[in-house]
Parts: structure tokens; C-alpha cells; sequence
């Protein structure tokens, strides 16, 4: 494998970028670890340098204003340069011989993922010292539609839409077509990156190991989805929509923005009720017959949800099952 850029972006994660740049730099394909300190207001930069080797690999620069993790994610690509990138969350970690594990010696591909591991915060340092391994059954070519669909959540299932994978991406490619975060995104900005890709032509290739530790914590940045952050990704999808494809590729991304949207009026409805109270809320909306439809599926999804007996949380899941 060519030599990799591992960017990091971090907010308020001294008790945890440690870990994560620490793994990072035991690659021997890692050139470069860029972390951005995005604004923290704890210790995460000196914590960040406290786990540099002396190698000369490990840059850290602090925003002077939050940026999210979307445009902290382009400020480290535009200050890197190895020809691979590869994306660590702060609270995760790489385990040892991710990077050969998702090695091709024909180099037929543009993203290169494998499995992840969701782990419980405190069972993170008993995972984080194994060596990458095979899962099985997994590997697959990509399309544009398969990788939207898995991205359309159903009740009943554990959290697995495949916006979560961190594939190595080629940076040639990115440059060639112009492509990075948006900016204006704070949630589903790696799903929209990804399905930009796979409209560009790229190649993405998932293979049957795991090489990523996920750390899963309840008040996640992903599991707080505001009305902003819903209006963003609705957004996000008409814009590739606005794009000249069709067929199966454009009724998945209209059932995505569809599920996308009713999340959005439900939880935009949710906030006016908390402010107003029910009734201004419904008079306020009363011209807006999807968004109270949609926001009235919601309640009733929420409610049937409490009546349901979940089955015990797992202690750790992948992301794909294998």
C-alpha cells in the first residue's frame, strides 16, 4: 500500500486521542497523522502531542473557532500529502495491520474499507491491542445503489448503515474531481463524500477484515441529530439529485432523502412543541400538511418503540455482520 495520511478531527477528546494518534503512528504506512483541534476546550492538543514518537509524522493544529467535523476534516487534508487518506474519530482506534490487511497488489480501487468493531467505552483497551482480523463474508464491489440502500435506516435493526466505514481514499481521485467534506454539513457528511464518489465513477472496495475500533457512546455528535443537521442532509441529497443519473440509483437516493426528510419535520415539529406548545406548533404548521404528517409518524414511531421489549444491548456489534 502507498503511504497513508491519517487525518483526525477532535473536539474535546483528551481522554481519548491519545489512543487514537498512538495507533495511528504504530503503521508503518502511516506518513502523516494531522490531527485538528477543533476549538476544544479541554486538553486535546497537548494530549494529542504528549503521543507523538519523534518520528516527524504527527502535526497538530488547533481552529480557532468550532468548525464541525466536515471542514476540520478538509483543513487536514489541505495541510497533508500523502497519496492515500484515511479518516480515525477521536474516541477510535486503528488496530495493527489495518492498513496491510486492505492492501491490493492490483491497486483496482479509489476507497478501500473494512469492518468495523463498536466496542463499549470501557471495554475500548482490550480491543485496541489485537491485530486486524478476517470476519468473512463481506468482501464486495460497491455500486452507488447498494451503498444508499444500506444507508436507509429500518426498526428493528442495530445501527449499521455503511456511511459509518472509513475506507482509505485515493487523494488523486478526490483532487481530480474536486471533491471533499461539506462544509455545511454536521451530520452524514461521510455518506455524502462517499455517494460523490460512487456518482464520480470511483471504485470501492470492501474487504472481509476488521482493522477499526469504534468506540459507541450514547451521546455521540451522530446519535444527536438536530432539525439544522436533518435540513442539511435533506439538502445534501437534492443537490446530487439535481445531477443528471436515473433509474435505480435515483429511486434509492429519493427513498434516502424521503426517510431523511420525515426525521427532519419530526424533529423540526418536536422543537416548535417544546417552544410554543402543541397547539401554537400545529396552528403554525397548519399550511404545512407533510411536515405534520411526517412529524405525526414520528410520534407514532417513538411510542410503538416504547412498547416493544428491546433485546439486550450487545457489549460490542460490527458494523457489517459478518
Amino acid at each position: 500500500m502507498d503511504k497513508v495520511c491519517v487525518i483526525i478531527a477532535a473536539m474535546n477528546a483528551a481522554d481519548t486521542i491519545g489512543r487514537a494518534v498512538s495507533s495511528a503512528l504504530a503503521e508503518p504506512e502511516v506518513a502523516e497523522v494531522v490531527v485538528i483541534d477543533d476549538a476544544s476546550q479541554d486538553a486535546t492538543a497537548a494530549a494529542a502531542r504528549r503521543a507523538d514518537d519523534g518520528s516527524g509524522r504527527l502535526s497538530v493544529h488547533r481552529a480557532r473557532r468550532n468548525l464541525g467535523p466536515a471542514a476540520a476534516r478538509n483543513l487536514a487534508l489541505a495541510r497533508s500529502n500523502a497519496p492515500l487518506v484515511a479518516v480515525l474519530d477521536a474516541d477510535d482506534a486503528i488496530l495493527p495491520g489495518r492498513f496491510a490487511a486492505l492492501a491490493d497488489p492490483a491497486g483496482d480501487w479509489d476507497m478501500s474499507a473494512d469492518n468495523i468493531i463498536f466496542v463499549a467505552p470501557e471495554e475500548a483497551r482490550d480491543f485496541t491491542s489485537l491485530a486486524a482480523f478476517a470476519t468473512g463474508g463481506i468482501a464486495e464491489r460497491m455500486s452507488f445503489t447498494r451503498f444508499v440502500a444500506a444507508n436507509i435506516s429500518q426498526a428493528g435493526r442495530p445501527r449499521g448503515e455503511l456511511g459509518f466505514l472509513k475506507p482509505v481514499m485515493r487523494r488523486a481521485f478526490l483532487e481530480r474531481h474536486g471533491l471533499g467534506y461539506d462544509a455545511r454539513m454536521r451530520l452524514g457528511e461521510d455518506f455524502d463524500l462517499y455517494a460523490r464518489m460512487l456518482l464520480a465513477g470511483a471504485r470501492f472496495r470492501l474487504v472481509a477484515t476488521c482493522g477499526y475500533v469504534a468506540i459507541e457512546r450514547a451521546d455521540s455528535l451522530s446519535a444527536r441529530h438536530s432539525a439544522e443537521d436533518l435540513a442539511a442532509l435533506v439538502a445534501a441529497d437534492d443537490r446530487m439529485l439535481a445531477g443528471k443519473f436515473a433509474g435505480e440509483e435515483r429511486a434509492v437516493l429519493l427513498a434516502h432523502r424521503a426517510q431523511t426528510a420525515q426525521r427532519w419535520h419530526h424533529r423540526h415539529f418536536l422543537d416548535a412543541k417544546r417552544q410554543s406548545g402543541l397547539v401554537r406548533a400545529l396552528i403554525t404548521h397548519s399550511d404545512r400538511p407533510r411536515l405534520l404528517l411526517d412529524a405525526g409518524l414520528g410520534v407514532a414511531r417513538d411510542k410503538l418503540a416504547l412498547l416493544r421489549v428491546p433485546p439486550p444491548a450487545p457489549r460490542r456489534r460490527f458494523l457489517i455482520a459478518p
